[in-house]
């Protein structure tokens, strides 16, 4: 059996709630490096998961040891890019989180790179290893809904702003708010069940409303508020999002909301054929509806961890040089959709996008 070595550069969420657990489970993996910033998070990792061997905060460490075959880039958004484009220097394979990196034309540099260097560059966009979007995947390309016209998609919380004031809300660091934080997830999935749809057209508008005043933004409870600062911090990007667009295959709406005066959380993708339908309950199972016989059915099928099968998935694509269907080159069309979404915004009109 083959062994890869690689290092984990960022051991914040990501890396503790979903990377390490999967690499710790591969046999075939070595994790020889675990770097962060902030020493104390490296080694709260290593405690954690002690297939880790060291420690470090320089991942130019890790980037110029010759054992180190592929990283894991885990930090902020606004760091995907230099830190990404570095280990591609240095001849490393990349596994990056989503978003690629803050805006569209980066994530094009980004994938000119890893083709110059001959090296497999994936992105955490892990909705494509959950095993309900595998199936509706297939069903769509077995023609299982006939003509899938439209789709509507809904991520909408109450009131759930991540880190108000630090850098999840902080446009420079985060490259957005709520669209390209949950939205890149539903997107994409989106897109990959509709068989590679290119975008046509679209519009958007993106609001900023829930906590213009942050000290008294009111919250039953925050996702990272370790990082939240209030008293100083910033709040410049969008915490509700609507949009239409016109693809090659299908329309597509949404909605999107971290925050809501709704106290209800909506998060579901509907697929609208002439044949069938389907509801899919994010990150669960899907509800499919036969037109024909108006029979509908539960799926009960298992959903193994997606994380793990992403990663599975890389470590073999670093070993056999095969693109699989996390390749940068599989995500760019998303990565533009949030671009021009953002654009749109911007200018309060209709964009199309370039042939």
């Amino acid at each position: 059996m083959k062994v890869t070595t690689v290092a984990v550069i960022g051991c914040g969420r990501i890396a503790n709630g979903a990377h390490l657990p999967a690499l710790s489970q591969l046999e075939e993996v070595r994790i020889k490096y675990a770097c962060d910033l902030i020493i104390e998070k490296a080694e709260a990792a290593k405690e954690r998961f002690p297939k880790i061997e060291q420690v470090i905060t320089d991942y130019n460490v890790a980037l110029s040891d010759p054992e180190v075959d592929a990283v894991f880039v885990l930090t902020p958004n606004y760091a995907h890019y230099t830190v990404t484009m570095d280990a591609l220097k240095a001849g490393k394979h990349v596994m990056c989180e989503k978003p690629i990196t803050v805006n569209y034309a980066l994530s094009c540099e980004m994938a000119e790179a890893a083709e110059k260097a001959g090296k497999i560059l994936n992105i955490g966009v892990c909705n494509r290893y959950h095993r309900s979007v595998e199936i509706l995947e297939q069903m769509n390309r077995e023609g299982r809904f006939g003509d899938l016209y439209h789709v509507y998609c809904s991520f909408r919380a109450f009131r759930a702003i991540p880190g108000l004031g630090g850098a999840f809300t902080t446009k420079a660091q985060s490259g957005g708010g709520v669209l390209i934080d949950w939205g890149v997830h539903y997107l994409d999935l989106i897109l990959y069940i509709l068989g590679g749809a290119k975008i046509k057209n679209l519009t958007c508008d993106t609001y900023c409303e829930m906590a213009k005043d942050m000290k008294s933004y009111k919250y039953e409870g925050m996702w990272a508020e370790d990082t939240s600062d209030v008293e100083n911090g910033t709040n410049d990007v969008d915490d509700f999002v609507t949009g239409y667009i016109r693809t090659d295959k299908a329309t597509i709406s949404f909605n999107g909301a971290w925050a809501q005066n709704v106290d209800n959380r909506d998060c579901y993708v509907d697929f609208l054929g002439d044949k069938a339908g389907a509801r899919l309950d994010y990150c669960s199972q899907f509800t499919f509806t036969d037109g024909a016989t108006l029979e509908s059915y539960r799926s009960e099928h298992e959903i193994p961890d997606m994380y793990l099968c992403e990663d599975r998935d890389f470590i073999k694509s670093v070993n056999s040089g095969v693109k699989n269907r996390n390749n940068i080159e599989n995500i760019l069309e998303s990565a533009k959709l949030l671009d021009y979404l953002y654009r749109s915004a911007e200018v309060s009109k209709e964009i199309e996008l370039d042939k």
